[in-house]
């Protein structure tokens, strides 16, 4: 399966580069990478520019000029431009395990996206991680991770669970099988089929929202929050407003209510529509 991996960023180049190495450093080879880049300055563009001649296999980059938060158009262009089946969206502040990719593609299935979740961790561990222990995957190992800062249980769990415990505790986990913008896939046929992204929404649930639309067109959740680990680094999040939320969750209701597939405010615009500001 040839597959293409969506990491949206803004403004993060420290963050961006570790998620870059940990995507050189993947025992799966078949994929491209393409960086979504909601309008971030020129120094994001130098650091993938850097890396773009002697990465492993393609990566590309994606900018629009920065109009404030608009990071579901940006994904839009990105599912639009992916140029294999089957997608991975992640973030430029999730560094992904060495078999991330191998393990989504995998478990891919035709009428389901996958559902992955991310280990957090404290800004002081987030900080010393180097390019040596994302190529050693050090940083993916409990104990040198507890030697730098605390580490939670459920965290602990993810990382050390192997092939047997993981698919027992994604079996009997509570937590819903929902898209997640940090770790989730499906195939790109499925995110044309409902439009993509919903361009009205900022942050907080665009990605849930989007999951919830693939359920009501049949494409169902699949859990691997035990099996496709990232690691998330810590950072402020100063484009939350209750706002956002407040209208996100409305649109979120009237997507569950009235079963919606597909959104007039994606990929394909409604030109009787007003556009989004």
């Amino acid at each position: 399966m040839k597959i293409s991996v969506i990491v949206s960023t803004y403004n993060a180049e420290k963050w961006l580069e570790k998620v870059l190495i940990g995507y050189s450093n993947q025992t799966y080879k078949d994929f491209e990478v393409i960086v979504a880049d909601d309008g971030s300055r020129s120094t994001t563009k130098d650091l993938i520019d850097s890396y773009t001649a002697n990465y492993p296999v393609p990566l590309r980059h994606l900018w629009h000029e920065d109009k404030g938060y608009r990071r579901q158009e940006i994904l839009n262009v990105a599912i639009v431009e992916a140029a294999n089946e089957y997608i991975i969206m992640t973030d430029g502040d999730c560094i992904p395990r060495a078999d991330f990719v191998a393990v989504h593609a995998k478990l891919a299935e035709k009428g389901k996206f996958l559902s992955g979740g991310y280990c957090k961790l404290p800004m002081s561990t987030s900080e010393v991680i180097t390019k040596e222990d994302i190529e050693k995957q050090n940083c993916f190992d409990v104990s040198w991770l507890k030697k730098q800062d605390k580490l939670g249980f459920s965290q602990k769990l993810k990382l050390s669970s192997g092939t047997v415990l993981s698919s027992v505790l994604d079996t009997v986990t509570t937590t819903n099988p929902s898209f997640n913008n940090c770790n989730s896939s499906g195939f790109k046929d499925d995110m044309i089929a409902i439009n993509g992204y919903d361009e009205r929404m900022k942050y907080g649930g665009p990605d849930r929202e989007f999951g919830e639309r693939l359920e009501n067109y049949g494409v169902m959740g699949k859990q691997i929050r035990h099996k496709a680990i990232c690691l998330h680094l810590d950072h402020s999040r100063g484009y939350k407003t209750p706002e956002s939320l407040a209208a996100n969750l409305a649109i979120r209701k009237q997507v569950k209510e009235e079963k919606i597939k597909w959104t007039p405010y994606g990929i394909v615009k409604d030109p009787d529509l007003p556009a989004v500001s």
